[in-house]
């Protein structure tokens, strides 16, 4: 084949042209630090760059983002739950002091005072937030778990009642006890001193007269719930629905205008078996009233003036006898947990109360147009919640913080935040409410006594009077006192398992803080394993491309000298 100086400069050219393409390449090389520059340049290499690319983005995900923001949100959580322990430790310090000795009702006073303070403060701890979201709330993050301020005066605007729907297991049944006085009040206040009441004589005195009875209740989780008496926010007749163990149903409307001079409000009772059929003739339908107030209530199931269920909205219990109890309530009548229901509603709610929607199967009625708009014209939203189970306890939140790995982040509000740590202060106060009653007829009659011995003498039946009745005021107040001592030993008890519940949950929380932090730790190594991976994969070796940049300027130049120089002879040159 006979070589031409055309082919031999169109060789050299595309030699030339060959060196000036790596030179290029070697230029890009060093310039953007990456073997390649196209996926064409090298198929493997940019397969394996983007699987490892991808694993390092992801990897910063998990670990710069999830992982971090898993951490505040337990960090968070764990600095309000050692709040939480420590107002429960400064309660069970109190009630361990006030159970070791008498106090006076103003010294009791003074330590409920602290003991309601530590209560709220328990309950603001609930409003723990993260970044705006209440750390405590499931997944209703928006939504606080207590009422606060602004909530309350926007119901002023705009009215919200909720239908409850509580369950109770046997061991929901509590024993209250009761000491009823109210013979040492008779006769008192004449004009000429007191009068013995006719069945107090030697017999039967005034000692004799007071009584401690044990009485039984299933403590629902709001006081100042609704009246039957009367109707709903729409208007409709309020009605209190109460299902037994064995399955009766007993719905309970009102059936008289107005309660009785008793305090008791008449009531009708629907009863229906489990299967919503009325109850066959001859089943007797345990009776039900309410009653307005809780002393009232009392006093009628103590006395035997009542002996069904004391339904009592101010104090939020339903009460009865040991009577009915042993009858309607025995361990084996319990078919679960939460054999016993009831259904109510609760419009009045106050600052600090615990959002039902967080706890319980409810239905929210709202009034969506304004104060200004008549109650007959007003429209209303219903929302359900947690209506397809009985209570709301199954919004835990996982974050992904690994390839496949998930972590719980939140702590429910059911799981610290129970309502018995603001029921239990109510008890106190109706308590501390009998205590100082008992003192003031004490100073009354000690009074009344001074004053009989000034105008009758001591041999006169007014002096001797009050000296009885201070009898029995005496026997009264060792009652209370007793009372009082019992509630605040157990309130140790309960207080400690409070206390328990949440030191549960503390550590729950610290178990998951401490696997976070192990996967933290992997996801770490594994971003800086995956990082030095995609640089082997992508990255250059400096001294080595420099090198052949090096080599190929040189080869360029000696190339473009050789074709210089072949290139000025020809073959007519020769000839």
């Amino acid at each position: 084949m006979r070589m031409t100086n055309k082919i031999m400069r169109n060789n050299a050219a595309y030699n030339v042209n060959q060196n000036k393409i790596l030179q290029d390449k070697l230029t890009n090389q060093m310039t953007n630090q990456s073997k390649i520059a196209r996926p064409s340049d090298d198929p493997v290499v940019a397969i394996r760059a983007l699987r490892l690319r991808s694993n390092v983005t992801r990897t910063v995900q998990y670990n710069e983002k999830n992982a971090e923001d898993a951490k505040q949100w337990l960090d968070v959580t764990a600095e309000a739950m050692k709040s939480v322990d420590n107002v429960l430790t400064k309660l069970y310090e109190l009630s361990n002091t006030a159970s070791n000795k008498y106090e006076t009702s103003d010294d009791l006073q003074i330590l409920m005072s602290e003991m309601k303070q530590l209560t709220a403060e328990f309950y603001t701890c609930a409003n723990v937030d993260y970044a705006q979201r209440y750390v405590f709330s499931g997944y209703r993050t928006d939504l606080p778990v207590t009422f606060t301020a602004e909530d309350i005066k926007e119901m002023g605007e705009h009215p919200i009642s909720y239908n409850i729907n509580e369950s109770f297991g046997f061991q929901d049944i509590s024993r209250i006890s009761y000491t009823d006085y109210d013979k040492l009040r008779d006769g008192l206040g004449g004009s000429n001193g007191p009068t013995t009441p006719g069945d107090i004589d030697d017999e039967n005195s005034y000692e004799q007269a007071v009584d401690n009875d044990t009485l039984y209740r299933f403590r629902i989780s709001y006081n100042n719930v609704d009246s039957l008496n009367g109707t709903d926010v729409e208007g409709n007749p309020r009605e209190l629905t109460i299902t037994m163990p064995d399955g009766t149903r007993l719905s309970v409307t009102a059936a008289a205008a107005a309660p009785d001079a008793n305090g008791m409000l008449a009531t009708t009772v629907t009863a229906t078996d489990a299967a919503g059929a009325p109850v066959a003739p001859g089943v007797t339908v345990p009776q039900v009233a309410e009653f307005q107030d809780q002393e009232q209530a009392y006093k009628a199931i103590a006395n035997g003036t009542f002996s069904g269920i004391a339904y009592i909205p101010s104090s939020g219990e339903l009460v009865f006898s040991k009577d009915f109890y042993e009858a309607n309530f025995s361990e084996a009548q319990f078919g679960g947990e939460n054999s016993f229901k009831v259904n109510y509603d609760k419009s009045d709610w106050k600052e600090g109360n615990i959002n039902p929607v967080h706890y319980f199967n409810c239905i929210e009625t709202l009034r969506t147009t304004g104060s200004n708009v008549a109650p007959g014209d007003a429209e209303y939203r219903r929302t359900g919640y947690n209506t397809q189970r009985e209570e709301g306890r199954d919004q835990d939140i996982y974050y992904d913080v690994g390839y496949n790995q998930q972590i719980q982040v939140n702590t429910r509000a059911d799981e610290i935040f129970t309502h018995n740590v603001q029921r239990d202060m109510d008890d106190f106060d109706h308590y501390l409410k009998q205590y100082k009653d008992i003192e003031t007829l004490q100073k009354d009659l000690e009074t009344e006594q001074e004053k009989a011995l000034k105008e009758y003498g001591e041999d006169s039946a007014q002096y001797k009077d009050c000296a009885k009745r201070l009898e029995g005021v005496k026997k009264a107040a060792t009652y209370i006192r007793d009372n009082i001592h019992t509630k605040f030993e157990n309130q140790i008890t309960k207080y400690q398992r409070y206390s328990d519940d949440s030191r549960v949950a503390m550590t729950d929380n610290a178990t998951r803080g401490s696997r976070l932090t192990l996967i933290k730790t992997r996801l770490v190594n594994q971003q800086a394993t995956y990082k030095e991976l995609q640089q082997d994969n992508e990255g250059i070796d400096i001294t080595e491309v420099a090198i052949e940049m090096t080599s190929a300027d040189l080869t360029y130049n000696a190339a473009l000298m050789a074709t210089g120089k072949i290139m000025q002879t020809n073959l007519m040159n020769y000839i």
